[in-house]
């Protein structure tokens, strides 16, 4: 016995002294954390001004974005909701703070959900399920959340993988855990992807390295991976294009299945075209950080939360001192202000998230030394494949502009459909709740509760996917009609289970169809 006991530990520690490992002073590790933060924060303060104010083109080049001494500090006084990048990463980073790294689910579900700031997209409709009993994974599972491919996780993921330095496997099983309390699929490959990405960072300061060897954590069957895989493809085929790799893009990967803001509208929040710009920034960007952040934020659509994510990740290979004064210009005096909704600054988290970095060190086999550490080095593996709205199309847009006081019925030919639509006014904290029964077929379906809190509201009214193929009626009852409240139906998308080719047909405005004219 006790010779297979040491035969055991002398093949463990042979294992061990093979295994590559990366050696930083503690300096270094803070000194890249802190690039990491700081990155994200000059980003999005960067592209702010622009955010989806252009959406399916370029910013050109004579289109000014402003950057001045003490725009820093301005803008985090002045425009808070600005920085959901960052106070939506220190949810999760507060909560490991006050848990430890071993925090439940269900701690981070909780308080995202019941934070004090506004959301939208894949993290309102996983606030609204979690609010409503339904808990992770399914709070962001799409056939939970019509937005489960949206790019929120992705913006929220860098807490990930700084507190993962060269260990993108570590910085994965976190990103399991929380990103599908609003994500699935490709929204949540997202955040994984990039996540990778920064813990890559501490690696290496080879951008092309970077972007493809944190691939290797996406499924190569996924949408997300071949898209991905196609900008490194094509930023090979044409180093000193942007514009040209950002066109073949355009043309490829900008169909939206299944946000029901960006399905039949130049709108795109989706992850996967939205990683795409960041990567594209970063490749053509070749650790500069001024091009990285020009290129970046002038691939339009989220040019606001794209470049802070490339941002972070090149900040993180700079490391803070390196990232350009020109960039930092008022940053030191924005540094102690504590983000909006949360009681944490930068300063803060660059020692938050350096004690949590040294924690996650160690309990993934690395050595935390006086003044160093040793951290093993992670193989990228990929996580369990999945894909969002699987054989399930959008096929026609119905505009309907109703206020609902009794009842409203329509007919679709499919099998889903989504009900678009608004109870809450911006920033409204009234308590009032519509509850409204959805009848499918005849048969009741569910009865929804309908909060006209903006907080809390449901991001869609209704929906219903994965239906069996054919005709169907959809009928909506106002239990509680309200004076001093409007339930307002605007659209309703239909789905089907094959893509709408058929380019011998017209969606009209009612959702009529009728052969376009010949020619």
């Amino acid at each position: 016995m006790k010779k297979t006991f040491l035969l055991i530990l002398f093949l463990t520690n042979t294992l061990l002294a093979q295994q590559k490992t990366l050696t930083l002073s503690k300096t270094q590790l803070k000194d890249k954390i802190k690039g990491g933060w700081a990155g994200q924060t000059i980003g999005v303060t960067f592209g702010g001004p622009v955010e989806f104010k252009y959406n399916g083109t370029i910013i050109n080049e004579y289109q000014p974005i402003q950057w001045y001494d003490g725009y820093l500090k301005n803008t985090m006084l002045n425009n808070p909701g600005l920085y959901d990048d960052l106070y939506m990463d220190l949810t999760f980073v507060d909560v490991f703070e006050k848990e430890g790294l071993d925090a439940p689910v269900e701690s981070h579900a909780k308080a995202y959900a019941n934070a004090g700031y506004a959301l939208w997209h894949a993290n309102q409709a996983g606030r609204y399920n979690i609010l409503h009993g339904m808990m992770p994974p399914a709070s962001g599972h799409w056939v939970n959340n019509p937005h489960a491919d949206c790019i929120d996780y992705q913006i929220e993921c860098d807490f990930a993988g700084l507190m993962s330095p060269a260990m993108p496997n570590a910085a994965s099983k976190i990103s399991d855990k929380i990103g599908h309390i609003m994500n699935y699929g490709d929204g949540y490959f997202g955040g994984v992807y990039l996540g990778a990405c920064y813990t890559l960072a501490f690696t290496s300061t080879d951008i092309k390295y970077i972007v493809s060897e944190a691939l290797k954590t996406i499924p190569k069957e996924s949408n997300y991976y071949k898209c991905i895989a196609d900008i490194i493809k094509w930023h090979q085929m044409y180093p000193n294009d942007w514009k040209k790799t950002w066109y073949l893009l355009q043309d490829k990967w900008t169909q939206d299945i299944g946000c029901p803001d960006g399905v039949f509208a130049p709108f795109n929040i989706d992850a996967t075209i939205n990683s795409a710009y960041v990567v594209l920034g970063l490749l053509y960007g070749n650790g500069d950080f001024s091009q990285t952040m020009e290129i970046t934020t002038r691939c339009g659509q989220d040019a606001d939360c794209n470049p802070s994510s490339a941002g972070g990740i090149l900040g993180t290979v700079l490391g803070y001192d390196k990232i350009p004064a020109y960039w930092k210009m008022g940053l030191k005096e924005a540094e102690d202000i504590d983000f909006k909704y949360t009681t944490i600054s930068l300063a803060d988290v660059y020692e938050i998230g350096t004690k949590h970095a040294l924690l996650n060190i160690e309990r993934n086999g690395g050595k935390v030394l006086e003044d160093k550490v040793i951290i093993p080095i992670q193989t990228p593996m990929p996580v369990k494949m999945e894909k969002s709205f699987d054989g399930t199309y959008p096929i026609d847009k119905q505009f309907v502009n109703k206020y609902l006081k009794d009842e409203y019925t329509f007919d679709f030919e499919g099998t889903g459909f989504v009900v678009k639509g608004e109870t809450a006014k911006w920033m409204s904290e009234s308590t009032f709740n519509f509850q409204v029964e959805l009848y499918l077929d005849g048969n009741k379906i569910e009865t929804v509760a309908l909060p006209t809190s903006f907080k809390e509201r449901r991001h869609e009214l209704f929906w219903k996917y994965l239906l069996p193929k054919g005709k169907h009626t959809v009928k909506l009852k106002m239990l509680n009609p309200s004076e001093e409240h409007e339930c307002r139906i605007t659209e309703v998308l239909i789905y089907g289970d094959s893509p709408n080719n058929d380019s011998n047909q017209t969606i009209y405005r009612f959702g009529q169809r009728k052969p376009a004219a010949k020619k």
